[in-house]
């Protein structure tokens, strides 16, 4: 199916688009492609998870009503064929002949295993490269790890050309992108930019703030380096620092995590929240959090019954 040629119907935002031509330079024809976005830039919430790099977990998610996922690489092996393989068993076609759409039901994004001051810029381009439509940067704590965390989402172009800053570094290779996103490598080059910095920019960029430092520098980050999609809290790591580790209801820490919220409220940039569930969803929605990380559930319901009966319960 060519997103160039015929109808193409974004159904979950209800939008139709009709084309007859296969006119690069009109982006308006290819329906908005990462769910993330979808969900946030008309002030909405997004829901996602983080999950292994394998097959099952992405035969499961596909069919779910996340957003999108991120594919974990910091504190889960980080494997480059995992992943190719976890995004194309995302794909059903289908449902995408169902949705006449080539956008994803469940955006992949994959989070990279190095910290902000390792930089990493290699660790994100195979991720796009493959197909990924954004980078999670954990431990991200300063101006230039902020800088260098755009810029390796972003592909080169001259100094006098619009949107020069960050200045691209990710390097040429959209084969497989293009492939996996399903349109033709001249739209993946006008698609594949950082959001809100380019408004049609499919690739989201999220930063992870996990220690003082971070927050210290977070609202320099956010007036100087443009492209930053949001700001996702690690509260675990922040935890440690902050000598309470694991012990999220601590007056500490949220009083820390309070603060990157309201600096991320004063920059307008959207903030997440990487432990999301029924029994603090309202309130994180309350303070303002709107990337909402909610864990896929698993339970035990049927061999509770089973051991039950049998008389081992």
């Amino acid at each position: 199916m060519s997103v160039g040629v015929g109808l193409v119907c974004a159904e979950r935002s209800g939008i139709v688009h009709e084309t007859n031509n296969t006119d690069t330079d009109d982006m308006t024809d290819i329906p908005r492609l990462n769910g993330i976005i979808g969900a946030l830039e008309h002030g909405g919430h997004a829901f996602s998870a983080f999950v292994p790099m394998d097959v099952q977990t992405a035969v499961a998610i596909s069919g779910s009503h996340y957003d999108g996922v991120v594919y974990e690489g910091e504190h889960l092996p980080w494997d480059p064929i995992g992943l190719r393989d976890a995004l194309q068993f995302m794909i059903d076609r289908r449902a995408v002949v169902a949705s006449g759409s080539v956008a994803p039901l469940v955006t992949p994004l994959a989070r990279v295993p190095v910290n902000g001051v390792e930089m990493g810029q290699w660790h994100a381009k195979q991720a796009l490269d493959t197909g990924c439509y954004g980078i999670v940067w954990p431990h991200i704590s300063t101006v230039e790890e902020a800088y260098n965390a755009v810029a390796a989402c972003r592909y080169p172009r001259l100094k006098d050309k619009p949107l020069y800053e960050p200045r691209g570094i990710r390097g040429d290779g959209p084969v497989r992108a293009a492939r996996y996103w399903g349109i033709t490598q001249q739209e993946y080059y006008q698609r594949a930019d950082v959001w809100p910095l380019d408004p049609n920019g499919e690739i989201f960029v999220i930063l992870q703030i996990e220690d003082t430092k971070g927050i210290e520098n977070l609202s320099d980050m956010l007036e100087n380096v443009p492209g930053i999609g949001a700001v996702l809290i690690g509260e675990g790591d922040l935890g440690q620092e902050l000598g309470f580790p694991r012990q999220y209801d601590h007056p500490a820490l949220l009083e820390a995590m309070a603060e990157i919220v309201d600096t991320c409220k004063r920059h307008n940039t959207i903030v997440g929240h990487p432990h999301a569930n029924s029994g603090n969803m309202q309130d994180l929605m309350d303070r303002g959090y709107r990337f909402l990380m909610a864990a896929p559930g698993r339970h035990y319901n049927d061999l509770d019954k089973g051991l039950e009966l049998s008389g081992r319960k």
